[in-house]
């Protein structure tokens, strides 16, 4: 119900009060009369937020089927649109710029000034929660999370796009707690961007010939351009967990999946075999009934091939 009202109602709940204070004060029609936007008596008021309750419930439900889309529209996948596919690669260039930027002040002497040095150690650290080179997406909210779904496995040798899934339903509850409540916070800033963006869009169709309103306009981006902040810190906090839950659970992984754990020099290899497993391919790999932890076996299995 939490993650209901806040990923979902509040941010459709504010764009149907925009749209509706916009009809109401008849700002498609002609100048903007905001005494008219309030209702004049409390039954009217009741019934005013029924309506904006109900409108805004209907239209969260009618969108949360799409909650990844809205996700990754703002990570910058838009190379299926050709004018979008062009900004794609002029923001990626930016990017990749931005990176090298970050690279020579991560190279400042050691015998640097301390202020030198922080600036050295805050771009060491920003450049270590970026993606390598090859795989930036156009937007800062794209690489924060790209980040993640591109180094949290890998560092054992699994896939995590393809192990994600697997290994999610073994974390432990504090865990999954946390990484619900960044997930919701992500969400719920991606949504609010939207809302504010689209209230921008309706509001210069509505002030086009009123100048005088045009920093509601002003206002509604800026509120965007915060929430979409907010959603890359968010997104940070999202890939970090993400590591922790390889960290801690890799090898629940493999005891789900009835393999029989690895050593320090097998791990690797086994992790890699995996992954081939999941992306489809036939691997053979040996086999144990039951729990593959020692101290939950009543004697020692003999693992046979499959």
């Amino acid at each position: 119900m939490r993650r209901l009202l806040a990923v979902h109602f509040v941010p459709c709940a504010l764009f149907v009060t925009c749209l509706g204070g916009l009809l109401r004060a008849g700002s498609f029609s002609g100048r903007a009369n905001w005494s008219a936007v309030l209702p004049s008596n409390p039954a009217a008021t009741v019934g005013a937020l029924l309506l904006i309750g109900v409108c805004a419930a209907v239209l969260g439900m009618l969108l949360q089927p799409f909650q990844v889309r809205a996700v990754r529209v703002l990570e910058g996948y838009w190379d299926r649109w050709p004018v979008t596919a062009g900004m794609a690669g002029v923001l990626m260039e930016f990017q990749r710029r931005r990176g090298q930027t970050l690279a020579d002040r991560a190279d400042a002497a050691a015998d640097a000034g301390p202020d030198a040095q922080r600036v050295a150690a805050d771009a060491s650290r920003r450049l270590a929660a970026a993606p390598p080179a090859h795989a930036l997406l156009p937007t800062a909210l794209g690489n924060a999370l790209r980040a993640g779904e591109l180094s949290a496995g890998e560092r054992y040798g699994l896939t995590t796009l393809s192990s994600w899934p697997r290994i999610y339903p073994q974390v432990s509850a504090p865990l999954a707690q946390a990484l619900s409540s960044a997930r919701d916070m992500l969400d719920t800033a991606v949504n609010l961007c939207h809302a504010f963006l689209v209230c921008a869009g309706v509001m210069m169709a509505a002030f086009y010939d009123e100048p005088d309103e045009w920093w509601l306009v002003a206002l509604a981006l800026v509120l965007a351009a915060v929430a979409y902040k907010g959603a890359v810190v968010a997104a940070q906090a999202y890939a970090g967990l993400m590591h922790v839950v390889y960290d801690l659970h890799r090898f629940d992984l493999v005891d789900a999946l009835h393999h029989p754990l690895p050593d320090r020099d097998g791990e690797w290899a086994l992790f890699q075999r995996l992954s081939d497993r999941f992306a489809g391919r036939r691997v053979n790999l040996p086999y144990v009934h039951g729990s593959s932890r020692p101290d939950e076996t009543d004697g020692p299995d003999q693992p046979e091939k499959v």
